[in-house]
Order: structure tokens, then C-alpha cells, then sequence
């Protein structure tokens, strides 16, 4: 599992974007990251919907490996951290956390995070609505409110689509970077991806397994 990063300055503070849909925030030794959607296998699971094995598995191997890589002492989340009601593959994230006893791990609400805060804070998640960090807002979505802000959120999985060869597309995951916004991939990589919904002007940082690309 190989890191491929790509460094950038907003708001005159660094950012590294990895190819692992996680961004390093070098100041506050902070990795974040959103929609990880943990329980979302298990809830489609009860309902009879068929899923892949070692979907949350893979997702949590990609994410130790990023807190590893850069020594994080905390994890913004910014929305989307769970997808349902408390079952299997959230116990299995319980444990998986026993590991990281330092880590301080902030969770922005995201509109599929129904955990209940006295939940969230045994197993030591602050869960909060909005999180501002100079010169950062943080939050699940991206609304016009937030306008005069810069604002790092989740919530629409962006993606890019690529032609190749005749009629064939393929689409990619990316970072959007514009004028007042970063918006972050789905960390999952059980999640479907939005290629129509861009900000103006935006940047498309994509990636794959060995690369990064700006469109």
C-alpha cells in the first residue's frame, strides 16, 4: 500500500492530498478525512441486500496505515463517519480504536451519523455540528451560508470522468480545490461517485493506486 502525495497551500497553510482520499493538515498534525460510512455493509446486509466481504476491513487497514505514515495525533472527520444504528461493523471499529489510545478523533455530524453522542464519547469521539480551526471552517456539507468562509467538507463524493478509448469512461475519485472550498473523496471505497457536481473554478485533484493528477 504505497502513499502517493501531492502537496498544496490554501489559505497559506499546507495541505498534502494522498492518493489514500485523505489529507494531512501539517500545522495541526491532523489527518482528515469523511465518509467512511462504517456500518454501511451490515445495515445493507440486514436488509437482504448482498455486499462484498472486507469492505470496512480494507477501509480501516488504508487508515491505519495514513495515521501511521504521517504520526497523526488526531482525526477530523467531517462527516459520514457511520452510515446506520449501531451494529457489527461499528463494534468492529470499537475495537480497531483500542489500538490508538492517544488519538483524538473530532467528528463534524454528517447527515448519515445517527450515533448518539453519549455513544460517540465512550468510545472517545467528540461529535460536534460545525468545527472552526483558523482559517478553516469545518463541516459535512458545503452550503451558501458558508460562503465568506473556507470551508473543508464531504458529504457529495466527488469524482472526475475520463475518456478513453471509443465510447469507455473511467472515473476517479478526487479532491476539489477551489477559491473558498476543499471538498474531500469518500474515504470508503464502498461509494458510488458523483462526477457532475463541481464548485466554480474548481481544481480536480484525481488519483489512483500510483498517481495524482490535476485537472
Amino acid at each position: 500500500m504505497k502513499i502517493i502525495s501531492k502537496q498544496i497551500t490554501v489559505e497559506n497553510e499546507l495541505l498534502t492530498l494522498t492518493n489514500l482520499r485523505a489529507i494531512y493538515w501539517n500545522r495541526e498534525n491532523a489527518l482528515i478525512l469523511s465518509d467512511l460510512h462504517i456500518g454501511k455493509t451490515a445495515h445493507f446486509r440486514k436488509h437482504g441486500i448482498p455486499m462484498p466481504d472486507g469492505v470496512l476491513e480494507n477501509d480501516l487497514k488504508r487508515l491505519k496505515h495514513l495515521i501511521s505514515h504521517f504520526e497523526v495525533t488526531q482525526l477530523l472527520v467531517v462527516g459520514d463517519l457511520f452510515h446506520a444504528e449501531s451494529n457489527i461493523n461499528i463494534k468492529t471499529f470499537e475495537l480497531w480504536l483500542q489500538q490508538f489510545k492517544d488519538l483524538k478523533i473530532v467528528l463534524i455530524k454528517g447527515n448519515h451519523d445517527r450515533l448518539s453522542k453519549n455513544t460517540l464519547s465512550q468510545i472517545n469521539i467528540k461529535v460536534i455540528q460545525e468545527l472552526e480551526i483558523f482559517p478553516f471552517l469545518f463541516v459535512h456539507e458545503h452550503l451558501k451560508k458558508h460562503s465568506e468562509l473556507f470551508t473543508i467538507s464531504g458529504h457529495i463524493h466527488p469524482g472526475v470522468k475520463i475518456k478513453g478509448q471509443g465510447k469507455q469512461f473511467l472515473k476517479l475519485p478526487c479532491f476539489q480545490v477551489s477559491k473558498n472550498q476543499v471538498v474531500l473523496p469518500a474515504f470508503s471505497l464502498f461509494t458510488g461517485l458523483n462526477t457532475t457536481s463541481k464548485p466554480k473554478n474548481a481544481i480536480c485533484y484525481a488519483f489512483t493506486e500510483t498517481s495524482i493528477f490535476k485537472f
